[in-house]
């Protein structure tokens, strides 16, 4: 993966791209971040972002030209907190171990490693899922402005540059909220448990739902106002500060399975 990014993407540094390079410091420094991981761009029609923490390596972020394209300075932002959000909970090393542990199960053959084997997958996904809820507290912890975050994911869902400022938040919010109502029913429980299943991200109007409920809870509050008080500790100017990540042994995409990558 080294010798392909470095080959085949640009590498965002100080000199190149510096913009990107800011933003993803100061990212970087607000989720506390030890080591800054390499950011590279790639040309694809496709917008996505991954990461990649490989042991005895510095972790390092692709972003596609498309993303870049979509997505306003500000909301970049909130993709590359996304992704840092991985790496800060090492979500890759427990993906790693836990595909390693449903190959063994498989391998023992027989309809009883089946059985182990599906039901640590399917525990896995749900695990997947959970990560990408904790990776949108962080961008909202970096980012600080429910709007842009919920901005960058609907353009994700179905933006595009054309129609960007027609985009609303509060209908989204809205659709979720019917969502919510729709597989209220039997019926409606029982087709969402048909979706599920194999997603490794959650969909697109639980994660604003989630958001905006966090956005509200004490917990966010609380994050921001230690974050805060430490800033005025340290000195720091005021603005965005350091609020921590969570590791979320619980909480934690297409992700590329055994190897530690993650998408947005």
């Amino acid at each position: 993966m080294y010798i392909d990014n470095i080959s085949s993407a640009i590498l965002v540094g100080p000199t190149q791209m510096p913009s990107l390079h800011s933003s993803l410091v100061e990212a970087a420094s607000i989720l506390d971040l030890p080591v800054l991981p390499e950011l590279y761009i790639k040309q694809s029609p496709v917008p996505n972002a991954y990461c990649m923490a490989i042991q005895g390596r510095r972790p390092f972020i692709v972003v596609h030209t498309s993303l870049l394209d979509l997505l306003s300075p500000a909301e970049v932002q909130v993709v590359l907190a996304h992704e840092l959000s991985h790496i800060k909970c090492e979500h890759g090393v427990f993906i790693t171990a836990a595909n390693a542990l449903a190959l063994g199960l498989y391998s023992l053959g027989g309809s009883l490693g089946r059985l182990l084997g599906d039901r640590l997958s399917s525990l896995l996904y749900a695990w997947l899922r959970a990560a990408e809820f904790s990776c949108d507290r962080g961008a909202l912890l970096v980012s600080q402005d429910l709007d842009t975050v919920l901005s960058a994911l609907l353009k994700l869902v179905g933006g595009s540059q054309q129609l960007a400022g027609q985009l609303s938040t509060e209908a989204f919010l809205q659709q979720a909220r019917s969502y919510d109502q729709a597989v209220g029913s039997p019926l409606g429980r029982l087709i969402k448990s048909q979706m599920e299943p194999g997603l490794t991200h959650p969909l697109p109007v639980l994660r604003v739902r989630e958001l905006e409920r966090w956005y509200k809870s004490d917990m966010y509050t609380g994050i921001i106002a230690r974050g805060s008080r430490r800033a005025v500790e340290t000195g720091q100017d005021g603005g965005r500060e350091g609020a921590g990540g969570d590791r979320g042994g619980q909480d934690g995409g297409e992700r590329k399975r055994g190897s530690g990558a993650e998408t947005v």
